[in-house]
């Protein structure tokens, strides 16, 4: 963002009314500033405190923002006094950061938050659905495999939002590689992803969701109904041959291995 700072004005509405953030735990808060620091915010709007612990009923217009991009933690506790702050009460942390999001957003404003899979089709989690397609355009579900996030062991989705008007139609986006620690998600791996999402264009990875057709459940779950499925249309009794030939050929392999050794 430096190149777009132009005068002295701009420097200091990036250094000190740009980015904010909260974050419970030390040792987080503290990587958290350390790396807006190494980023050239000297002063950095990280407070240290409980985000949750905050009634949604007290935000006030000033307090909302522009942007919110979001990682809420995958499960967790709050203590009972937590939990009387939102309107949709829910033990699991995640599902009440989504209303706290929701009600942080300026009217226009936009969101990317990445929440465990189960989100789009749990039955505890369909009244905060229903509150996101009704307050917000849900215009894109990106979803990405198990392997992203090393050791969640969880499949996540990347909910993109604006609040202000209700969901028509979601488009949405399925990730088909695998990804290990090794071979880590990279920007090449969202080429096709951010091309489509202009113009939210179908393929074989992506398609969309007509909200209406949605029954009271709000059931946002990733179906994709372009994706071609390899059939098998072998007889059983093929499959049987299939097995018997390969036996023998690994039997075959093996009875030379063991002439070689002796």
């Amino acid at each position: 963002m430096k190149e777009k700072i132009k005068s002295v004005k701009d420097h200091d509405i990036l250094q000190k009314d740009t980015f904010y953030g909260k974050e419970k735990k030390g040792l987080p808060y503290i990587i958290a500033t350390m790396n807006m620091i190494f980023h050239g915010v000297s002063a950095p709007n990280i407070t240290h405190g409980n985000t949750l612990a905050m009634n949604l009923s007290q935000i006030q217009e000033s307090d909302r923002k522009n942007v919110i991009l979001a990682n809420p933690p995958f499960g967790g506790n709050e203590r009972g006094e937590v939990l009387q702050n939102f309107e949709i009460r829910t033990s699991e942390t995640a599902y009440m950061f989504m209303q706290h999001f929701i009600k942080m957003l300026k009217a226009g404003g936009r969101a990317g938050i990445v929440i465990k899979n189960t989100f789009l089709s749990n039955g505890d989690a369909s009244a905060i659905r229903k509150m996101l397609l009704e307050n917000c355009n849900l215009h894109t579900i990106l979803d990405l495999p198990s392997g992203v996030f090393t050791g969640a062991g969880v499949k996540t989705v990347v909910l993109f939002f604006t609040k202000g008007e209700p969901t028509e139609k979601i488009w949405y986006y399925q990730v088909d590689k695998h990804f290990t620690k090794t071979q880590p998600l990279t920007e090449a791996d969202m080429e096709e992803f951010l091309t489509l999402q202009k113009t939210q264009a179908e393929s074989e990875h992506s398609w969309t969701l007509d909200v209406s057709t949605l029954d009271d459940a709000c059931d946002l779950s990733v179906k994709n109904p372009n994706k071609v499925e390899e059939v098998d249309e072998r007889t059983p009794s093929e499959i049987a041959e299939t097995i018997l030939a390969l036996n023998s050929e690994n039997q075959t392999l093996i009875d030379e291995l063991m002439e070689m050794v002796k």
